[in-house]
């Protein structure tokens, strides 16, 4: 985040903090706000990064909420924990989400429901019930989409579908809110190195099917995603090859798309 920008936002509440990319959010914003609001389900994890951050920077305040973003009452009370504190985000990062590998035939249902619920459900969820907060603030929605939205992907079928979604809805947000100074912005990462992918995976033994090459360290996601936050830009591609790939991606005929993808290495069941 650029020094020049510390002022921008005053209280950032992010989900999905206790690791992954949530966990890089909360430590590229510390130095930069006043108070995070951490939201995720493991309550002594997220406890030991409120007192990290305090420790290396003693004039920010650090909340901790825990929630399973998945249940709706769970979110419910979430919602009125914040009002009860008198907390009134002027930044919400929606980065809580979750994915599955394997083919849908097989897919047990419970995970992909839950993975419904996570990765729509709750962000839209959050997004309504702060935003009459964050247009009275002029505040800022950041959406973790994926590079994935852009694809029908076999064995990704429904968390492609998921991030297809957040994708959509983040760009028409964005233009029902723009006159009220609301910025609303689809991050889109290719492959990353955090839990994600052991969360995804069905058994210990399978690997994605992803090339080393077009991995990209989330601090330079977060960094790329803070500084498109504040230049107003409505969807990043973090990484130069994932930026490229989804550059081609738009130009091809969904026909090719369709051929590509059948290519694709899959996973034997």
């Amino acid at each position: 985040m650029n020094p020049r920008s510390s002022s921008t936002f005053r209280c950032v509440l992010i989900t999905g903090a206790s690791s992954g990319l949530g966990l890089e959010f909360s430590r590229q914003l510390a130095p930069h706000v006043q108070t995070l609001i951490l939201v995720a389900r493991r309550e002594k994890v997220l406890e030991g990064i409120a007192e990290e951050l305090v420790a290396a920077h003693p004039d920010l305040k650090v909340k901790v909420l825990v929630s399973d973003l998945t249940d709706p009452e769970a979110r419910i009370h979430l919602i009125n924990a914040l009002s009860e504190d008198d907390l009134y985000p002027d930044c919400l990062i929606n980065n809580a989400g979750m994915g599955d590998y394997g083919e849908f035939r097989t897919s047990d249902w419970s995970k992909t429901e839950q993975m419904i619920r996570l990765n729509i459900e709750a962000l839209t969820h959050l997004s309504h019930a702060l935003l009459p907060g964050l247009i009275a603030q002029r505040g800022a929605i950041l959406n973790l989409s994926s590079l994935a939205g852009d694809l029908p992907i076999p064995d990704f079928a429904v968390y492609a579908a998921t991030k297809a979604y957040v994708s959509s809805f983040s760009e028409a947000l964005r233009l029902e809110l723009r006159s009220q100074g609301v910025r609303v912005l689809a991050v889109c990462p290719g492959p990353i190195k955090t839990g994600f992918g052991d969360t995804a995976r069905r058994d210990s033994t399978t690997k994605l099917p992803v090339q080393e090459t077009f991995y990209v360290p989330a601090h330079h996601v977060v960094r790329d995603s803070l500084q498109s936050l504040i230049n107003d830009r409505p969807r990043v591609y973090p990484g130069l090859k994932v930026a490229a790939v989804a550059g081609l991606i738009s130009l091809l005929p969904l026909a090719v798309v369709r051929l590509v993808m059948s290519q694709r290495p899959r996973k034997s069941e």
